[in-house]
């Protein structure tokens, strides 16, 4: 049975990650595209003040759409795969019975953990955003958020689970307590550059939150349709003739 979820796990992914990458391609790709253009209006800038020169692109526009979709389709079937080993350890064991329920919980469960906690304190940032000799740090302090998240999950499991009578609210309460301590206790970081435009910010932050929406929601629900056909079968397998 393991192997069957597996199997359907990267193949849900799979698909999770094209649907994603079409949403992303449809939306926010105009808005890299804007933000490219006031990057390269900047360097340009730089250059005619007799700074140096901008680095040319190692990878077209063309080329970086077409990878997109390759990046998100390998990143979806990763994602899925690990998601439906998880899902067949909690199966019968933790939350809800029902598999297309449990399916859906678990994918809001990882969205909220992996992409909103992180999300919160260090959005996004499209081209021309950000310190490039700040990158390493931006990055540790993005994981350690995306390892409370995961820590958090836990602590309000077990807190859920010490707490028969109130299960939601003392699951909510253990998840909250470290992820917004946490939050309020790592550094502020904020390298959007003078004149930059807000609204493009915005858009570009929405459509990058909107395509991991978009990722989770879609293995969620899949990933539970399949497994109820795989059930399904089983059953009409079994039952005698």
């Amino acid at each position: 049975m393991i192997r069957t979820l597996l199997l359907r796990g990267l193949l849900v992914g799979l698909v999770a990650g094209l649907i994603a990458a079409a949403f992303a391609y449809l939306l926010g790709e105009p808005n890299i595209d804007q933000a490219i253009a006031l990057e390269e209006a900047a360097s340009h800038a730089q250059s005619e003040a007799g700074h140096s020169h901008g680095e040319e692109a190692l990878v077209s526009r063309s080329g970086q759409r077409a990878g997109l979709f390759l990046a998100l389709a390998l990143y979806g079937m990763s994602v899925g795969g690990v998601f439906s080993l998880v899902f067949a350890g909690l199966r019968g064991r933790i939350g809800p019975r029902s598999d297309a329920v449990l399916a859906a919980t678990m994918a809001a469960t990882a969205f909220v953990a992996l992409v909103l906690v992180p999300f919160v304190k260090y959005p996004a940032n499209p081209p021309a955003v950000g310190d490039p000799d700040t990158i390493g740090s931006r990055t540790v302090l993005y994981l350690v958020l995306v390892a409370i998240g995961l820590l958090s999950v836990a602590v309000g499991v077990a807190c859920a689970r010490k707490v028969p009578a109130r299960p939601w609210l003392a699951g909510a309460a253990g998840f909250l307590v470290p992820v917004i301590v946490t939050l309020l206790v790592l550094p502020t970081v904020n390298e959007v550059p003078d004149g930059f435009p807000a609204q493009l910010l915005w858009d570009f932050r929405v459509s990058s939150l909107g395509t991991q929406l978009v990722l989770w929601s879609a293995i969620g629900v899949l990933y539970g349709i399949a497994v109820q056909r795989v059930v399904r079968r089983d059953a009409l397998a079994a039952a005698p003739n």
